[in-house]
């Protein structure tokens, strides 16, 4: 046996016994199902046992993981009664803030609210991590991420902070050169700075006040994996983009940058406060309301 157990992998292995799959347990802890099976893998590897057995079809307790389950389950209920004491005492946020989000909404959004929430706690020490991609908050031991769009993770494990519209724009140049686009189906002959990170990245879906729903596709442009990146290009005037609201909205107003179909709406996103456990420390807490103000 390995002496040096990850304790937090205890959870996601009660988690997994509790969901009966990799995939429910997944879904509940906001991780993917390959994190939830190497979490499991690296901990039986850790003890120097086998405590489940899975096939294709089922899974099942071994007679060491039965017993490993209820040692779990009780030590998991002990910590957080010890957690909810703690916080019942002593409830200011302290110590440090562990965060990630994407590079885009980090950059424009989260940093300047870090910076009000920091003034307002003195104590509290940040760490920001800004990523595109999904980090596992338990083996990276993130306190909160902030993620946008169309959300999979348990929502007793999540909270919705608000939304952003997405926005068709390109700049004055690019459309004095190539036209305006009236309608949906005038976009197919303009050109897109597509975001790899989507599925369907050219195919977009336009829908009306009436609700008469308009699919396009559009001629790629050029790709890249970061709104950010994204943003640049279209300001370069190298095609049109699809933006979130709070990436482009100054540039609109300083007339950089125009948004076109006003009167067609694309599917909108939500932005969301994900964290694990069910009952996050202060500093948590008070940083998703902070942030919630602002949403």
């Amino acid at each position: 046996m390995n002496a040096e157990v990850n304790l937090n992998r205890l959870t996601v292995f009660v988690a997994l016994v509790r969901a009966g799959s990799f995939t429910a347990a997944a879904e509940q802890l906001g991780l993917t199902k390959a994190m939830v099976s190497q979490h499991l893998a690296k901990l039986e590897q850790e003890l120097g046992v086998t405590l489940l057995m899975r096939s294709t079809r089922r899974m099942s307790l071994t007679e060491a993981g039965a017993t490993f389950h209820a040692d779990c389950v009780r030590i998991l209920a002990d910590a957080e009664a010890a957690i909810e004491r703690v916080g019942a005492s002593h409830d200011t946020p302290t110590g440090t803030l562990r965060l990630t989000t994407s590079h885009d909404y980090g950059i424009n959004v989260v940093a300047p609210m870090l910076a009000s929430f920091m003034r307002l706690h003195p104590a509290l020490q940040v760490d920001l991590v800004l990523s595109d991609q999904i980090s596992d908050l338990i083996a990276e031991r993130f306190d909160l991420a902030i993620r946008m769009g169309w959300l999979r993770d348990s929502s007793l494990r999540a909270t919705r902070l608000g939304g952003f519209r997405q926005l068709m724009v390109a700049t004055p140049a690019y459309l004095a050169e190539h036209g305006t686009p009236r309608r949906p189906e005038d976009l197919a002959t303009h050109g897109l700075i597509a975001m790899s990170a989507l599925i369907s990245p050219l195919r977009w879906t336009f829908t009306s006040h009436r609700g008469a729903r308009r699919t396009v596709r559009m001629r790629q442009a050029a790709l890249a994996n970061n709104a950010t990146a994204v943003r640049g290009l279209v300001l370069a005037s190298a095609g049109m983009a699809v933006l979130p609201d709070y990436l482009v909205e100054e540039d609109i107003r300083a007339g950089r940058l125009v948004a076109l179909l006003a009167q067609y709406r694309l599917p909108e996103g939500g932005i969301y406060a994900v964290y694990p456990g069910r009952k996050p420390p202060a500093k948590v807490r008070a940083f998703i309301e902070h942030l919630g103000n602002r949403a």
